[in-house]
């Protein structure tokens, strides 16, 4: 049997069809036969082989991602082949991959946080992912059972949901006058919107969107309001319909502006968490995030123990579904584009 895979050859270049054999697994290796596979923004990072920091710096990504290299890291699929030292696993058993996998080994990796493991051997980043019609997952445990989800939907939680859900719970509860701050109505930002609606039933989820083209994704997965945060007097604004500023505020896109609005909207004692990845830098005063006693914390991702608490919830049936547009593996090339130029509604899903 053949394996098909859409490839890095070259930073910045478009992927590369291989064709090879489909792996043997050895050890506690199992091969997944991919049923979907999502494509994330970080895919274009990954092709294009650099994080904009701003400023004109880089984060190169040459040594993280070494060419040849299949993306994805959204994948979901079916068990095809076990190794011999495999255990609680079967051929034909279903299952969400959970790509952020560590050494084993580090101090990090031992606390079940893998996901920020410095060796870490991410699928689609270290080691070959889900832009191809199977994969090599090194252990069973990172296998998450879905069903009865819908596939297309389930492999969009190994990332755009478990980053969502990471950074929510990093937040203090919220009530019915603490204000939520969504920035972005992506895939990522779409699916914190559905979970904070879970998360924080009673608190009012305000989403901020420069395209107006998703503020009926934002409002149907569970925003309370939707406002353009490039309006004229935009950030005035909210932060007199929410009495002096919002909690809480998650920043979804990762740029210089959506980090400094996030940032300006926060009323005293809130807490800022930054995700995105867009990249480019703003200024922040020290004296300020004083006076106002905010905090600002970092999230990546999020751990084995979160997808699967994760997916507990999703398999429920509580949670909106993520618009998502199947699309044939042949398109990889074409859905990143896509992506890239800002064309993309909730996620596009590879199905080889």
């Amino acid at each position: 049997m053949d394996m098909v895979s859409y490839q890095v050859e070259s930073f910045g270049k478009p992927l590369a069809r291989a064709l090879r054999e489909v792996p043997q697994p050895s050890g506690t290796e199992v091969i997944l036969k991919v049923g979907s596979c999502g494509v994330c923004h970080s895919d274009v990072h990954l092709h294009d082989g650099y994080f904009d920091l701003g400023g004109g710096n880089k984060l190169e990504m040459a040594r993280a991602v070494q060419p040849p290299r299949t993306l994805g890291h959204e994948i979901a699929g079916t068990v095809i082949a076990v190794g011999p030292d495999a255990q609680d696993v079967h051929v034909g058993q279903r299952g969400v991959a959970f790509p952020w996998i560590g050494c084993g080994t580090c101090a990090l990796c031992a606390a079940g946080k893998e996901h920020l493991c410095p060796a870490g051997r991410n699928l689609g980043v270290a080691r070959d992912g889900g832009f191809a019609t199977h994969v090599v997952v090194p252990h069973p445990r990172y296998l998450v059972d879905y069903e009865p989800l819908a596939q297309e939907q389930a492999c969009t939680y190994a990332c755009s949901g478990l980053t969502a859900y990471s950074a929510l719970k990093k937040l203090d509860a919220l009530g019915a006058g603490d204000a939520l701050l969504v920035i972005g109505a992506g895939g990522v930002g779409l699916s914190g919107v559905r979970l904070a609606r879970h998360l924080f039933e009673a608190a009012p989820i305000v989403v901020a969107e420069v395209d107006r083209g998703k503020w009926d994704l934002a409002r149907a997965a569970g925003a309370s309001d939707v406002i353009d945060p490039n309006a004229d007097g935009a950030l005035r604004a909210l932060l007199k319909s929410t009495g002096g500023g919002v909690a809480a505020a998650v920043d979804f896109v990762g740029a210089g502006a959506s980090f400094a609005f996030g940032l300006g909207a926060l009323r005293k004692e809130g807490r800022l968490v930054a995700v995105g990845l867009l990249g480019g830098a703003t200024s922040v005063v020290p004296a300020m995030l004083s006076l106002k006693a905010v905090s600002i914390v970092g999230s990546y991702v999020g751990s084995l123990q979160e997808l699967r608490e994760l997916m507990t919830i999703a398999r429920r049936g509580v949670l909106p579904e993520l618009p998502v547009t199947p699309r044939p593996l042949a398109d990889a090339n074409a859905t990143l584009d896509e992506l890239r130029a800002g064309h993309v509604r909730g996620r596009n899903v590879l199905q080889p």
